[in-house]
């Protein structure tokens, strides 16, 4: 076997062909460079049975070979290579002469992970054509070296055990000199001292400054997305004295401080993410996700497949934070993903199954408000069209950017989602089921978009159902029934690690030997050892971290802010629905036509006293009347809500975990559905009055009686229109809320008191309070005078609630209020079952 001499500022070492060599920034690595440029595990060099080869780790700044960037390359004798540039970069030279061999300095992992630090999977190394290269199966396998995939740490220059942590191997973006005095502003804006072009930071965001005992402290300057220390929020103009080992997180920007330098790091994507034995235990104690770990190199694409039962759902809502597991850690760029979950999640992005887009919208009209909802408010709408145009432009969608989402085909939609997501520019982005419903052509365009954005810097999880692509990611998951791993690799390996040909045969394994334990026999592979071995060795960062209730995520603009742009684009989305605007003026005018067509002398006055009973003879046109009116009341308003948050869900808690306000939310709702609401029930209340007899003098309102009338009727749908919303937070499908909507109509009819005397009986006039219907015809009847329009019978007493009076009507309205504020306060409650499970802890 050739052996290989390596030449590098006078220095030679001849390579043995029977084992790898590391090269990077590494003190214990085989071949060290003193080169910022480097990345501290660079590259390797080993021998694969028929010729030397150059891996370059996914370092940050690359390994060159004639001016070409290179992943992989054959080497031998005049090959010359540049670590970090192609020009000036540390030249390394190949000869076949004879030098004294290197000697390997390893350290064990376990000494390497008692350092403090921040950890990083290291990545596969990358194939011109995209994909990542499996190892070589020649090569032998050392279990002390680090291989491809093999976690490592890096020890801090100068570093101790009280040295600050940095990220994974890359070295600081730049150094700014910071002097005792002086205060150092960060953000958007050009006249701060530290500019940060990124649009998720306020134009003045937060400053640096010494104290008089001359410590350091970082003070926030009412920023919109807030500023971070070691991932927790300080308070809105707060400021936090900071630490030797503490970390200032400002939008994709974290700062550190070391002697008099203030040292920058950008977050461009090039981050690690791993999951660490995480575990999901349902009521009952049963186990719907077991032990999974597994670690992501940067910059790549990871599909996870599995049959139906095998936790991919649940494995995701743990990957995100929205469902944490009960047992293990989730780690970004080895930074605790659920403890710092209110700086993280605006690097990471999320597209669920359904589209998060409102679908009457245009597609530049959906994004424009999306990014009003998660840029800072003083964002310059110049500023949010240009990065609404970047992004579609980047996934091609500039050409659809007028047409309404719901005209696009499948696969366009998906990008529609995806070009929300990518506004804010995250380094990690997670899909499920991108392709559920799409042909094949459409899933393949699908998936190259998706492996496009891996190449452009981003790593990429997708859940999918979909094999048919499976070989353009650079890793595959595959879950086995019960949620444990069946494998974790190349998916070009994956077939033949199950022993089948096909993946129907190996879902059919799955489904056929559900007791196998099929985790075991990954673990007991060799592609475990070389894939996910060496998981534990990933040190998390060790900050100190209050208790999870104490976050409270800062939102990315004021309560009135997103209420305002929630209420307009709400409005927008009502306004294009040609259809749903011709319901809301075609059902009330037939709910009020309906009830003219009960004549009956037209009159809705008491009548005149009999003679010969001496008794008032009941008026039975007016009782029908208001039982119409007040049907139609209550359909019409629950109506309009009953699906308004159920076809939202998806939307909501996507927008909700990205900072939105719950309360700003419902009152959007509330505010635009209530007047709408409330216009219906006077259209209503118009229609079935203005025709017929009513007292010339009201309770309230003096002469207006028709619309002191009217108003009961224009309460009464507000407070249908709440129960309806109260029916959308509960339901879980669109499905169930007709059976729901009918089943309220209908109780309402029965509890008016126009259909029988509900004063008097027992429990049942009780029941009757919880009934909006009930307080809205009360005070309706109380101006029209029901008690002597429909007298007792029998002798029975008068109902109290239709006392022709100002404080029977007062009280009657107040409840009516109450029941529908009740309402609001459950659907608040009920909204929150809906929110990322980590923001509610």
């Amino acid at each position: 076997m050739p052996e290989l001499v390596l030449e590098l500022n006078g220095r030679t070492w001849t390579l043995d062909p029977s084992r790898q060599y590391t090269l990077g920034r590494d003190p214990q690595g085989d071949i060290v460079f003193d080169d910022a440029r480097v990345s501290w595990r660079h590259a390797t060099v080993s021998f694969n049975g028929r010729s030397w080869v150059v891996e370059d780790h996914g370092s940050t700044n690359g390994t060159f070979a004639q001016g070409q960037r290179v992943h992989q390359l054959d080497i031998g004798p005049g090959t010359a290579l540049h670590l970090g540039n192609a020009t000036d970069g540390p030249r390394v030279n190949v000869s076949g002469s004879q030098a004294p061999a290197a000697q390997p300095q390893q350290q064990p992992y376990a000494a390497q992970a008692a350092n403090p630090g921040w950890a990083q999977q290291a990545p596969q190394p990358q194939s011109p054509q995209g994909g990542r290269q499996a190892p070589q199966q020649g090569a032998p396998h050392v279990p002390q070296q680090q291989g491809p995939g093999e976690p490592y740490v890096q020890q801090v220059p100068g570093g101790g055990a009280g040295a600050p942590p940095v990220y994974g191997d890359r070295s600081p973006t730049t150094f700014h000199q910071f002097s005792l005095g002086r205060v150092m502003r960060i953000g958007r804006a050009l006249e701060n001292e530290l500019v940060v072009s990124d649009l998720q930071v306020s134009r003045h965001h937060a400053e640096f400054h010494s104290t008089p005992d001359g410590r350091m402290e970082i003070r926030d300057l009412g920023s919109h997305n807030g500023t971070y220390v070691n991932g927790q929020p300080i308070p809105k103009g707060g400021s936090v004295q900071l630490g030797p080992a503490d970390i200032v997180g400002v939008g994709h920007s974290t700062f550190r401080i070391v002697g008099d330098r203030l040292e920058e790091f950008v977050d461009t994507g090039e981050v690690s993410f791993s999951a660490r034995h995480l575990t999901v235990t349902v009521d009952g104690g049963k186990q719907i996700l077991k032990d999974v770990s597994f670690g992501v190199p940067e910059k790549s694409l990871i599909a996870v497949i599995g049959p139906s039962g095998s936790g991919k759902s649940t494995l995701l809502k743990a990957l995100t934070g929205y469902r944490p597991a009960n047992q293990g850690d989730v780690l970004y760029d080895n930074r605790n993903l659920y403890k710092q979950f209110a700086e993280l999640r605006q690097r990471i992005g999320l597209v669920p199954q359904d589209d998060i887009l409102h679908k009457e919208l245009t597609v530049k009209k959906a994004l424009k408000y999306a990014a009003k909802l998660r840029f800072p408010a003083d964002t310059t709408a110049a500023e949010r069209d240009a990065r609404i145009d970047e992004v579609l432009r980047e996934l091609k969608l500039d050409i659809h950017k007028e047409k309404k989402v719901t005209s696009l085909s499948g696969g366009q939609r998906k990008r529609v989602s995806v070009a929300l997501e990518l506004l804010t520019k995250p380094s990690l982005i997670f899909l499920d089921e991108p392709t559920s419903g799409l042909d094949p052509g459409m899933d393949r365009d699908v998936m190259q978009l998706l492996r496009g954005l891996a190449d452009d810097g981003r790593t990429v999880l997708v859940v999918t159902h979909s094999v048919a692509e499976l070989a353009i990611c650079d890793k595959l998951l595959v879950m086995a029934p019960g949620g444990a791993v069946a494998y974790f690799g190349p998916p070009e390996e994956a077939l033949n690690f199950f022993g089948y040909d096909t993946w129907a045969d190996v879902f059919s394994a799955f489904e056929n030997y559900r007791d196998y334990d099929w985790a075991g026999r990954w673990k007991g592979s060799q592609h475990y050892q070389m894939y996910a071995a060496d998981i534990d060795a990933i040190a998390p960062q060790s900050v100190q971290m209050p208790p999870m209730q104490a976050m409270k995520p800062p939102k990315p603009q004021g309560w009135m802010s997103q209420f305002v742009t929630l209420v307009r684009r709400y409005v927008s989305v009502i306004a294009s629905d040609k259809g749903f605007l011709a319901l809301t003026v075609i059902l009330p005018a037939v709910l009020g036509a309906v009830s003219l067509l009960i004549d009956s002398g037209n009159s809705l006055l008491p009548n005149p006293v009999n003679p010969k009973s001496g008794r008032i003879i009941p008026n039975g046109t007016a009782t029908t009347v208001l039982l119409i009116l007040a049907v139609g009341a209550c359909f019409a308003g629950a109506a309009n809500s009953v699906r308004e948050l159920i076809k939202e869900r998806v939307i909501y808690e996507r927008e909700r975990a990205t900072g939105l306000s719950r309360s700003a939310y419902l009152m959007s709702k509330v505010f635009v559905l209530g007047v709408v609401t409330v216009l219906q029930g006077l259209m209503v209340g118009v229609i079935g009055f203005a025709s017929r007899e009513i007292p010339k003098e009201g309770l309230v309102l003096g002469s207006a009686t028709m619309f002191e009338l009217s108003i009961p009727i224009m309460a009464l749908g507000f407070t249908s229109m709440m129960f309806g919303l109260v029916i959308s937070s509960l339901v879980k499908t669109a499905e169930k809320t007709m059976p729901l909507l009918v089943m309220f109509a209908i109780i309402q009819v029965v509890f008016t008191g126009c259909l029988f005397t509900l004063n008097g009986a027992v429990g049942v006039n009780e029941f009757s309070y919880l009934m909006p219907s009930r307080w809205a015809v009360a005070a309706a009847g109380a101006t029209l005078d029901f008690n002597k329009i429909s007298p007792p019978k029998d002798g029975g007493g008068t109902d109290p609630l239709w006392e022709h009076t100002l404080g029977a009507w007062s009280l009657d309205m107040i409840a009516l209020i109450v029941l529908g504020v009740i309402c609001g306060f459950f659907v608040a409650r009920f909204l929150r079952r809906h929110e990322p499970e980590v923001m509610r802890k």
